[in-house]
């Protein structure tokens, strides 16, 4: 039996439910007899370099337990792309905590570090287990069905739409539009969630763009001027990183982060929402609205999901099930059963396979106008958003 202390970290965006892998992964961790001790590091792997270690057997076990309903990341994120003269500083830290068992919660870029740090200590003769947990907004970390996260998030935007475009269609006398921006560099989940929130056919969303397809802007601007025509006003979603034929993002953004990844509205360009607002202003002349959100989809406690409290925690669980069984160099995943009743299960993934690789939405879950989604998208996201709220409307008989 391999003993040591385990280490853990997150990295990247949190989640309304990454706290909850944490608590999994804490929880699971202190029963294990071959788990000495189980510390955190702070501001991921950037600040186990710098020392910045914590003992979190010493924390209340009431803290622990309450981390499951805490959004964000309690232990500190960071966005750090390792470079290669960082690994003998990240082993002389492992050696000196003596740790066996390293858990990082994240994304592809996580995944990748732990794939890299497990290999380097391979090498160098260390005998270390690594085990991802994963979580990411997006929805786009490969081999999983979804991540924990994402529905919490799903829910964020599909409510806001739809409480958005009940207020837009109510005011469509003053502004007759309105534009609703997600995160998603890549892949379209969180702007196709919105469709959750359609329960007639004039409720927002009218138009999803994604990233999967290009932007066409005059197919955009006459689906909008359709749309109009017929409810006097229009909802549109977009994802941030909705990009046209050539590649080029239509937020025109010229600014990347440590990992080459494009940071869409930050300085250099405008975002997406922001663009698509000027071009319905400009040729249409219509007074509207953008609504950007940024992370705040990545936090919003109120509307977090059980079901995804519940699989983030039991994904944390399983991490240091599987490493002091011996497995290392894996990513835990979910494994959908069914859509109605809706089962799921766990199962595991290569660390080098989901480091390199990305889930876009499969091109049965887009229409054939690539302006929304489709029947079958919708049964993927509702057993993981759940029920949206009924609200009444006046028939408006006049006199």
């Amino acid at each position: 039996m391999l003993t040591g202390n385990a280490i853990l970290g997150q990295s990247g965006g949190p989640t309304s439910v990454i706290n909850s892998s944490l608590c999994g992964i804490i929880q699971e961790a202190l029963k294990q007899p071959a788990i000495e001790k189980v510390l955190g590091m702070q501001f991921g792997i950037e600040g186990f370099m710098k020392d910045e270690v914590i003992d979190l057997g010493k924390e209340k076990p009431e803290t622990i337990e309450g981390l499951k309903t805490t959004p964000s990341s309690a232990l500190g994120s960071c966005r750090y792309k390792l470079k290669d003269e960082d690994f003998p500083k990240v082993l002389e830290q492992l050696k000196k905590y003596n740790v066996r068992y390293y858990f990082l919660i994240g994304g592809n870029d996580t995944m990748d570090t732990i794939h890299r740090v497990e290999k380097y200590c391979g090498e160098k003769g260390y005998e270390l287990r690594g085990v991802g947990v994963p979580k990411t907004v997006d929805n786009d970390l490969f081999a999983t069905d979804h991540t924990p996260g994402f529905p919490s998030a799903a829910r964020f935007v599909a409510l806001s739409v739809k409480q958005a475009g009940m207020l837009a269609r109510d005011m469509k006398r003053v502004d007759q539009f309105v534009v609703f921006q997600t995160v998603g560099r890549s892949a379209g989940w969180l702007p196709a969630a919105a469709a959750v929130a359609k329960q007639n056919e004039d409720d927002a969303p009218h138009i999803i763009l994604l990233p999967e397809r290009p932007f066409i802007k005059e197919k955009f601007l006459a689906k909008a001027e359709e749309t109009f025509n017929k409810f006097g006003w229009v909802s549109v979603v977009c994802g941030e990183g909705v990009c046209y034929e050539n590649g080029k993002p239509i937020s025109a953004s010229a600014t990347s982060d440590k990992f080459s990844n494009v940071e869409f509205g930050a300085m250099g360009g405008a975002s997406a929402a922001v663009v698509l607002h000027a071009f319905l202003s400009q040729k249409f002349g219509w007074r509207g609205e953008f609504q950007i959100c940024e992370s705040l989809q990545m936090c919003a406690a109120d509307r977090t999901v059980a079901l995804d409290i519940e699989e983030g925690y039991a994904c944390g669980q399983q991490a240091v099930k599987l490493a002091v069984e011996g497995n290392s160099g894996v990513m835990v995943t979910l494994l959908r059963k069914s859509n109605a009743p809706y089962s799921c299960e766990l199962g595991t993934a290569p660390l080098s396979e989901v480091a390199l690789g990305e889930k876009p939405m499969p091109d049965e879950f887009i229409d054939d106008e690539n302006l929304f989604v489709t029947e079958k998208c919708l049964e993927y996201l509702r057993p993981l958003i759940g029920g949206m709220p009924e609200y009444v409307r006046l028939f408006n008989r006049r006199l």
